[in-house]
């Protein structure tokens, strides 16, 4: 398992790819049809229609990914233990700074990624708007339901559910501090205790859309007066939390709460009647992949029972088939009230005017 070039390269072309994107001219090609072929081939837990000799013969698969590395790495390898002859490479970065990244190299005619799992699903339309997605239908995308799927399918399907609510370390919050409600976090005891993530993330984004129009325009101006602190990682988050330096963490990552949790960290996760801001984590093939094949065979793993329980157990994300248990230590989904986006062009849309106000909230600009 190997990360593509050094954290500094990563950050020099995430910082010149924000420009790029303005400027993205790559046509979308036509996508050709595709079905599901006749007789996929049974592999140790999957079906696959991708040619499994010249898959290895490739060698190698790259994934972009807004997943914590440590669980990229976990997970590749459960794949690698599979097929030992391909070796699998990554590079994780938040959802804009990754999009970026991949609209500047195609704009530059560079074709690096073979897979893309991204967590913005304005940035997933938009990718798949300008032919950025292989078609290919996977003979496991039968047990997605039709709105986890492209339409029409083979672009791009929900690899997993995200879910966010509030945590808090209970030895630093007293039982009666306790917020039980979004509404809690308003109160001015909370300032300079509560992180959030930077406007990159795609949850983050979604918390924001989903919430506003039920707690109110001026809800996120007045959340704003408590200062909260911005990062990119939700590892960072409850680092801070566990350590004391911040009480409250607001749209707190659930399955990092269940993960933290598991090894002894003294947390608790409130659930608000009012819901839980959800996202997804879309993943298809690139366009113009360099390992076709090899991004055929992964994805076929990943969306099957076997590959989405290692998901779940690796990434503590709940998979989007019923037939794949919750991750060890959480709720089912079923039993939680999640709330997504109900219209993702307008949520496109509005992602500048996120940006914008997020950065403001968070001090990062005036």
């Amino acid at each position: 398992m190997n990360k593509i070039g050094s954290a500094t390269v990563v950050k020099q072309i995430a910082a010149t790819a924000a420009a790029a994107v303005v400027v993205a001219i790559w046509a979308a090609p036509v996508l050709a049809q595709a079905d599901v072929c006749d007789k996929p081939v049974q592999m140790e837990g999957f079906k696959t229609c991708a040619d499994v000799a010249k898959a290895e013969a490739e060698g190698s698969i790259v994934q972009y990914s807004t997943d914590p590395e440590k669980g990229q790495v976990a997970l590749m390898k459960k794949f690698s233990d599979q097929f030992p002859k391909i070796k699998t490479s990554y590079v994780r970065l938040q959802a804009g700074a990754l999009y970026a990244k991949i609209l500047a190299e195609r704009n530059a005619k560079a074709y690096l990624a073979d897979v893309l799992v991204i967590s913005d699903m304005g940035m997933v339309q938009d990718f798949s708007r300008r032919g950025g997605f292989q078609r290919y239908v996977s003979p496991e995308m039968a047990a997605f339901k039709p709105e986890y799927k492209s339409k029409p399918e083979g672009s791009w399907t929900w690899a997993c559910i995200i879910v966010s609510g509030i945590a808090y370390n209970p030895n630093n919050v007293k039982p009666e501090d306790v917020p039980k409600t979004w509404e809690d976090l308003l109160d001015p005891k909370w300032k300079d205790a509560v992180n959030v993530k930077v406007s990159n993330s795609g949850l983050q984004m979604s918390a924001w859309y989903v919430l506003k129009p039920i707690l109110g325009d001026e809800y996120f101006k007045k959340f704003g007066d408590n200062k909260p602190r911005a990062f990119d990682s939700y590892v960072q988050q409850y680092g801070r939390l566990i350590d004391g330096q911040d009480k409250v963490i607001m749209a707190a990552q659930y399955s990092g709460f269940v993960e933290f949790k598991a090894k002894g960290a003294p947390l608790a996760f409130v659930a608000p009647e009012t819901g839980l801001p959800s996202a997804q984590q879309s993943v298809g093939i690139v366009s113009d992949a360099p390992n076709p094949n090899a991004a055929r065979l992964y994805l076929d793993w990943l969306l099957s029972p076997v590959g989405q329980k290692a998901y779940s157990e690796i990434l503590l994300n709940h998979s989007p088939r019923s037939d794949v248990p919750p991750p060890p230590g959480a709720l089912p989904i079923d039993k939680m009230k999640l709330l997504f986006p109900n219209d993702y062009e307008d949520f496109e849309k509005k992602r500048p005017e996120f940006v914008k106000e997020w950065d403001r909230i968070v001090g990062a600009r005036k």
